[in-house]
């Protein structure tokens, strides 16, 4: 596995989408892109966009190849169970992953060291070794523990970047509302994009 790898991990939470659309520009400018999903992400997945994703790890790992078709950038499956994968090691020199969407009870367990499945795990290796994780969380409204986890995460250099797409670029579709929350999480890998209209540009 190469070190420059990137790491998507899709969440039990709604919006769906976002990680989706995040890992087909991954792969389209020809980045390796390591996917974990958990149980209830499968599920969330095929309520909001129909994709069935069904098997073992090398069913899922076929249909999300075909979802996505020919890219530049390869991808790889992971289960969320494979807790001896080696995106569980730092000796993997893993060092980018997003969490999208991220699950409010996922992100109580990153921000508490839990460790219970392979996302959690990546997610405290990618913190341990100085890396960038990245959390989109999807939530809404947010009670106290939720700021405080976020709030934790962040004291540890992690980016929070919630769903929230802006409007000043006058969306029509769903899908730009999509690609301004995915180009802001790009912005943070250090990705150059043009997903978004950005304040001022004109363009």
């Amino acid at each position: 596995m190469r070190k420059d790898t990137r790491i998507v991990a899709i969440t039990g939470a709604s919006g769906t989408l976002y990680g989706l659309r995040l890992i087909q520009e991954l792969l389209k400018r020809g980045d390796d892109t390591a996917v974990i999903i958990s149980p209830s992400g499968f599920l969330v997945l095929e309520q909001e966009t129909g994709l069935r994703l069904k098997g073992d790890r090398l069913g899922v790992a076929k249909g999300l190849r075909k979802y996505f078709g020919r890219t530049r950038g390869k991808i790889n499956y992971y289960p969320s169970n494979d807790i001896s994968s080696q995106l569980s090691s730092g000796s993997s020199l893993i060092r980018d992953m997003v969490v999208c969407p991220c699950s409010m009870g996922t992100l109580a367990r990153i921000a508490s060291g839990i460790s219970g499945n392979l996302i959690e795990r990546t997610a405290d290796v990618v913190l341990k070794e100085k890396g960038r994780l990245i959390i989109v969380p999807r939530e809404t409204p947010l009670n106290q523990i939720h700021l405080e986890n976020m709030l934790k995460l962040c004291k540890m250099n992690a980016h929070i970047i919630p769903a929230m797409p802006a409007f000043y670029h006058k969306p029509e579709k769903i899908g730009e509302l999509v690609d301004f929350v995915v180009g802001k999480v790009l912005d943070a890998l250090g990705i150059e994009n043009r997903l978004y209209k950005r304040w001022g540009s004109g363009k």
